[in-house]
């Protein structure tokens, strides 16, 4: 088997959900090693201020995106999807009904509003947060878990009595040659996009922008690992609630517990990254922003960074959604800031500084077992599972 046939195979199969969780979990530990961890607001956010301080809205002057490197890292996650999704035959323009439009619009407005106030997303605010042994991941995984309870009784409401329910629109049916004309299309862009990947790294390198080109090459990854496993942190925390499923419940511990340990040997041997993404929301920023993005990301289908590679997938409920995230976290922060709010959310608290290391990660790990042992017990009971 050649290279490329390689290559393809990569993209003729889903990769199991648990896959995707492991790699976001050993690729967010060599993105904090290099740079720091994965988060999508910090990108949002310089395209928010790029847009609305020019025009004297927000007070905070941005880079350029293309240098930014928040920004980079979520065009490298756009791209990374896109051409995922176009080398495996499955990217599409999916509108979907105008309710699901304006249900995207809402949620991805409650999705910037709820990182801005926890200062971070999902990722970010929770994931990384939690890895970097910081109070207010744990916090904002409690907000989250809140806030999709909230949003997922929302839905079941909706199912029951408007007869609708938050889904992902399907591509139009197509003859057997229409299929196999549009897939051969779709393999030619998917390759056409790799060569773009290639050419901006290079481009950035020439330029003296290496840290950009590698940063670049991170959200690639991160775009591939999602769109093909499909792991999905809005699944993580709805459907236990839902319909008991714990498949990428199971998929975003693990992968939390691979980033755990490795910020752990990272804090403890890089001392300027000791405390580093610790973030003073603890505890009340975190749980109430985290309580609006948990219900946000269910509105949506997508939190932050599944909003942005679903979007390279082509669904347009999750463009809109992204602009409502983009410019609703812009707004939020500037007037988080000019309020004096932004003091008052709460405190930056460093685990390990409070009971020390062994404790922390007894803790963290004593956490995400017991969310484990529930996601199983629940899977099998479904006495937290609305159906």
């Amino acid at each position: 088997m050649t290279l490329f046939e390689d290559f393809q195979l990569l993209f003729s199969k889903q990769w199991p959900a648990w896959v995707g969780g492991l790699l976001i979990g050993v690729v967010n530990v060599f993105l904090f090693l290099f740079y720091q961890p994965f988060t999508t607001l910090d990108g949002v956010l310089n395209w928010g201020d790029s847009i609305l301080n020019p025009l004297g809205i927000v007070s905070t002057k941005a880079l350029p995106p293309l240098l930014r490197s928040g920004s980079v890292l979520n065009l490298g996650l756009l791209i990374g999807a896109m051409a995922a999704a176009m080398l495996a035959g499955q990217f599409a323009i999916r509108v979907g009904p105008k309710r699901e439009l304006a249900k995207g619009l809402i949620g991805g407005v409650l999705l910037g509003v709820g990182a801005a106030i926890a200062r971070g997303c999902n990722i970010g605010g929770f994931f990384s947060g939690t890895s970097a042994f910081a109070m207010n991941g744990l916090a904002m995984g409690l907000g989250l878990a809140i806030g999709a309870f909230i949003g997922t009784r929302y839905l079941v409401w909706e199912m029951e009595h408007a007869g609708t329910v938050t889904q992902e629109a399907s591509s139009p049916s197509d003859s057997s040659a229409a299929k196999a004309s549009r897939f051969n299309l779709l393999q030619i862009l998917g390759w056409v996009a790799v060569i773009v990947i290639v050419v901006a790294a290079i481009v950035y390198a020439r330029l003296g922008y290496m840290d950009r080109a590698v940063i670049l090459i991170f959200g690639v990854m991160i775009g591939v690992i999602s769109q093909r496993s499909r792991v999905c942190f809005v699944r993580a925390f709805r459907e236990p609630f839902l319909t008991g499923d714990s498949d990428h419940t199971r998929a975003m511990l693990l992968g939390l517990a691979v980033s755990v340990i490795g910020f752990a040997i990272i804090k403890t041997v890089v001392l300027e990254k000791t405390e580093e993404f610790v973030r003073d929301t603890f505890w009340a920023g975190s749980v109430i922003g985290g309580m609006i993005f948990g219900f946000g990301m269910i509105l949506t289908g997508g939190c932050g960074g599944g909003t942005i590679w679903r979007v390279g997938e082509g669904h347009v409920k999750l463009w809109v959604a992204l602009v409502g995230y983009t410019f609703a976290a812009s707004l939020t922060r500037d007037w988080l800031i000019k309020s004096g709010w932004q003091q008052s959310l709460g405190q930056a608290v460093f685990l390990p500084n409070v009971v020390g290391w062994s404790w922390a990660l007894l803790i963290i790990f004593a956490i995400i077992i017991v969310w484990y042992l529930i996601a199983k017990w629940n899977e099998s009971s479904h006495k937290l599972a609305a159906y």
